[in-house]
């Protein structure tokens, strides 16, 4: 096969495994075995926890890989490892790629662990409400410079707060760049995995992307995305922007 036949062929066989039912099925009873194991917490990435399924691991990567963008900027810190992921992508990328890190509460551990990271020069740290307007806007400053920014949302799972975020964020996002919503599967899970926490099947970032897309045509599900993965934290929620920030700031 040439490179361009190798890709058809597998564009066909993604679109057959997102439609077959049985595989569907399959890989929402193995999510949920997993999650009672706590699968995504045994994962790190150059020696820091990362917390997220080794399947979006890959798909952020390619996005990043084919995006290039010189500026990231993730809600929702944790343990650090998805920005040294990021911070490590742009590495090998080169240039002067840069990553911005938002949470209301990053612990000293957590912060002290990335900012003695030997990929910590291209990471920023701001600590407060990824929704307040004094973080959106240092958030804006430092990306005005930026030619191509990639969002990802991963914070605060609850549907206003999610919405709020799509809404504040996603004018950053320009024609080919993402913004990544993450923890959509939310919807689909039982509601006992949700059961001790503010949001759930109902009020989760899934209802709040399918909310926003309801009045931002800029962005649609690519929904290829997660055919291919099958297990993902985030069904629905790679949105890929289709139409340039001009659009977005005259409706």
């Amino acid at each position: 096969m040439t490179p361009e036949q190798f890709d058809e062929h597998n564009r066909a066989a993604v679109l057959a495994m997102g439609e077959d039912q049985e595989m569907v099925q399959l890989t929402q009873q193995w999510f949920q075995k997993a999650s009672k194991l706590e699968y995504s917490y045994h994962f790190k990435w150059l020696g820091i926890p990362i917390i997220q399924f080794p399947q979006d691991v890959v798909a952020v990567q390619e996005l990043v890989w084919d995006i290039k963008p010189d500026l990231i900027v993730e809600t929702g810190v944790a343990r650090g490892g998805s920005l040294i992921l990021y911070a490590s992508l742009l590495e090998m990328i080169g240039g002067e790629g840069t990553v911005l890190g938002i949470d209301i509460d990053i612990r000293p551990h957590n912060r002290a662990l990335i900012e003695t990271h030997p990929m910590s020069r291209r990471i920023e740290l701001l600590e407060g409400s990824s929704v307040a307007d004094e973080i959106v806007e240092q958030v804006f400053h430092r990306a005005s410079s930026a030619k191509r920014v990639l969002v990802i949302l991963d914070s605060n799972h609850t549907h206003e707060h999610a919405l709020e975020e799509m809404k504040k964020y996603s004018p950053l996002v320009d024609k080919g760049s993402y913004l990544i919503v993450l923890d959509t599967v939310i919807e689909d899970m039982p509601s006992e995995f949700s059961s001790q926490r503010p949001w759930g099947p109902g009020d989760n970032p899934k209802t709040a992307v399918h909310e926003f897309l309801k009045t931002n045509s800029r962005f649609e599900i690519d929904r290829a995305i997660q055919d291919k993965l099958q297990i993902t934290v985030g069904p629905d929620g790679y949105l890929k922007c289709v139409a340039p920030i001009a659009q977005e700031k005259a409706a």
